[in-house]
């Protein structure tokens, strides 16, 4: 009777001691890898695509189990901190990219040469992989986009007779200018910016006047220099507000969402909005009320725009990363990267998924989005240390006073640079 019971001893420490399973799995009494994958999806058809995708991986997959992990774009960055520092980060990493700089300078993430296969890196273009990387490596897999556009009363533009700009003919800023001044009278706006949070939505679009606002030197640090591409479409919004009268001044401080009512009741002509904003105006919008999606002004740089996109990575701290990045093929491949940017109403940045017809028709503004996908770089911040504190600690509050008119176009460039030059040397050093 002594043999049995040692025997199942030895057997039970074995399986409780760390790297003791038989086949270097997470320890799982079945013997399967278990991968944990934290979403950020929260609409409800996104949420219902992800978990479809991994029951889906899971059925044909039978030794590499993914468990879904519901996170939050609310708090993931410090979520993320705590559970790298922690030793608790999940496999999969949903992010987005403007968010990675620090944890991959960090060491928190893997760098993805020799994990991700040669189709996902030929399949996405170059200038989205420029997102997500930071020096020599690659830490994210840049999956889906959002494009700024500009959501139209296409009655009141069909009434004002006002010429109705394409991707292949788009306004200018000095048009859109115009355009919203005609529109505006008897307590109405030709537009509505909703700019609560200001910086990264006038930084992305001033990429399309040929600003940049970072330099990056030869010895790999970041300056400040605010020139006059730079301030187009600063000065847009502030003289749309202060000057014109064409901009409405209480939406300076709303979110995207804040406006909609407004606009459904015919205050705003026009809202600058991110292009998954189409599916809360599918829900809310009155019955009858007729609307349409124009692309952004254009500059000297045409209609380029930075973007942020969302991002898949992998935790450095995962012992499973071949079958992680196998994961994340199967994720993104293209009919799959299809069904994941319909349910968040967003762009895949896949070549191949975008030009899938259901990408490309008229109902809802869709096609608008793909013919501005070739336009979209790198946000100028992504690879910027120290961002997070200059922008709320220095841009925020100086954007949001200058578009009140409570400071001059001087005094906000005096205090990007100066201020902001100060804050990011404590990066750079």
């Amino acid at each position: 009777m002594r043999g049995p019971r040692w025997l199942t001893a030895v057997l039970l420490l074995c399986l409780l001691a760390a790297g003791c399973t038989a086949d270097g799995s997470d320890g799982s009494d079945d013997g399967r890898i278990t991968l944990r994958f934290q979403s950020l999806a929260w609409q409800e058809e996104s949420v219902a695509v992800n978990k479809e995708l991994v029951r889906e991986w899971n059925a044909t997959h039978p030794g590499v189990r993914v468990e879904y992990v519901q996170g939050s774009w609310d708090n993931v960055h410090d979520q993320l901190l705590t559970s790298f520092e922690g030793g608790e980060a999940p496999d999969i990493i949903h992010d987005a990219s403007d968010d990675l700089a620090d944890f991959a300078h960090g060491g928190y993430l893997a760098d993805l040469r020799g994990l991700l296969s040669e189709r996902l890196r030929a399949d996405i273009p170059r200038h989205s992989w420029e997102t997500t990387t930071f020096g020599d490596g690659i830490y994210g897999v840049p999956f889906l986009q959002e494009p700024r556009v500009l959501i139209a009363n296409a009655t009141w533009l069909r009434e004002s007779g006002v010429r109705v700009p394409t991707p292949e003919d788009p306004w200018s800023w000095a048009e859109f200018r115009a355009v919203a001044e005609e529109l505006s009278g008897e307590g109405k706006y030709g537009v509505a910016w909703p700019l609560k949070e200001p910086v990264s939505a006038t930084l992305n679009l001033s990429l399309s006047a040929g600003g940049q606002l970072f330099h990056r030197g030869a010895d790999g640090k970041v300056e400040v220099r605010f020139g006059a591409a730079d301030a187009v479409v600063p000065r847009t919004v502030h003289d749309g507000v202060n000057t014109d009268r064409s901009a409405s001044g209480t939406t300076l401080g709303m979110g995207g969402s804040d406006t909609l009512p407004g606009f459904f009741g015919g205050r705003y002509a026009m809202v600058p909005l991110g292009f998954s904003y189409r599916q809360q105006i599918v829900q809310q919008a009155p019955e009858g009320f007729d609307w349409q999606v124009l692309p952004a002004p254009a500059g000297a740089a045409g209609l380029t725009q930075g973007v942020s996109p969302q991002t898949l990575s992998l935790a450095e701290e995962s012992p499973h990363k071949k079958e992680a990045a196998a994961f994340v093929d199967f994720l993104l491949r293209p009919p799959n990267m299809v069904r994941l940017a319909l349910g968040d109403w967003m762009l895949p940045t896949g070549t191949e998924a975008l030009k899938d017809p259901a990408l490309r028709t008229t109902e809802h503004g869709w096609a608008t989005g793909p013919a501005l996908a070739a336009h979209l770089r790198s946000a100028p911040a992504q690879s910027v240390r120290g961002y997070p504190e200059w922008k709320d600690k220095v841009a925020t509050p100086a954007f949001q006073e200058y578009y009140s008119g409570a400071i001059d176009l001087d005094e906000l460039r005096s205090r990007l640079e100066e201020d902001g030059n100060l804050v990011l040397a404590r990066y750079q050093r």
